[in-house]
């Protein structure tokens, strides 16, 4: 079969066409330019490759109802053109194929539970840690939605008692995003992620703030298996000191066989960046079968 994938980030789009083990047989990467541009150019890619399903994770908020009105959309993003922008549609209408449509983490953590570092287990949380902070969380083998999706990247979190940076999310001043996603990193310490590799002061911030979000996902999801992806977890050396902060934090209240185990308890991603493609194709077989 040929499945497309569409990962859909507000900086780019990343095109590919599968087959249904998810192995990429070919990918394009464009920049996520107003929808005038973007929306033509990323259909006009799927009808040559002529596949035969698509599956969409796609930047949010987005709205996953089937029932409302709106399901399909964006539904408000500070990214210029995008709010309220229908992406579903177009695609049906265009290419007449199956669509199935998440958001991007969504897909990430589905593309590591079915082929990854999740594979086996039955509830799973994937978090990116990039420009923007989100979360995919998997539950009961099945992924999570309600009121909307997840946005475990704007939960509330307690500052650090010596920081002093006033936040870079317009909504949050101290929501994870706000505290620890890249661009506040740059904008606390001056220089972007990559550059402070060896400053520790940096990195032990980052761990306390990520492990406060952890802990509060691991106290009311409750997930066998972490993965934390996204750019700045390509400083791999902060993992060991997000690890040791939870411990910390949770202070003993849970005795686990996984909190014991804690380097195999929270791990990277094994797909090598390809999670969310990956996540993709299999949202689309499970548009295929009637999942």
């Amino acid at each position: 079969m040929r499945i497309g994938a569409l990962e859909g980030g507000g900086t780019k789009m990343v095109l590919a066409v599968c087959n249904e083990n998810g192995e990429v047989l070919d990918r394009k990467s464009i920049p996520t330019e107003h929808p005038s541009v973007t929306m033509p150019a990323m259909i006009e890619y799927f009808k040559e490759q002529k596949v035969e399903a698509l599956g969409i994770g796609f930047f949010g908020p987005i709205q996953l109802n089937k029932a409302a009105e709106n399901y399909g959309c964006v539904t408000s993003t500070p990214k210029p053109g995008w709010t309220g922008q229908p992406v579903v549609g177009p695609f049906q209408e265009t290419l007449g194929i199956p669509v199935a449509f998440d958001t991007d983490v969504n897909a990430a953590a589905l593309g590591e539970a079915t082929w990854g570092a999740s594979k086996g287990y039955e509830n799973s949380v994937y978090i990116t840690v990039g420009t923007g902070i989100g979360a995919g969380v998997i539950t009961n083998g099945k992924l999570l939605h309600g009121m909307q999706h997840p946005e475990a990247g704007h939960m509330l979190l307690q500052r650090h008692p010596d920081d002093t940076y006033e936040g870079k999310c317009p909504f949050h001043s101290h929501c994870m995003e706000s505290l620890a996603a890249g661009p506040a990193i740059e904008a606390r310490w001056g220089k972007k992620a990559y550059d402070l590799a060896d400053r520790k002061e940096v990195w032990e911030l980052e761990a306390y703030y990520i492990a406060q979000g952890l802990v509060n996902m691991i106290m009311t999801l409750s997930p066998e298996k972490i993965i934390l992806g996204g750019g700045v977890m390509h400083q791999t050396h902060v993992m060991a000191l997000i690890r040791e902060e939870v411990k910390k934090q949770i202070n003993g209240y849970f005795d686990t066989p996984q909190i014991r185990d804690i380097d195999n308890y929270i791990v990277l991603p094994q797909l090598n960046d390809n999670q969310g493609i990956m996540g993709c194709v299999k949202l689309a077989l499970n548009e295929l079968d009637g999942k």
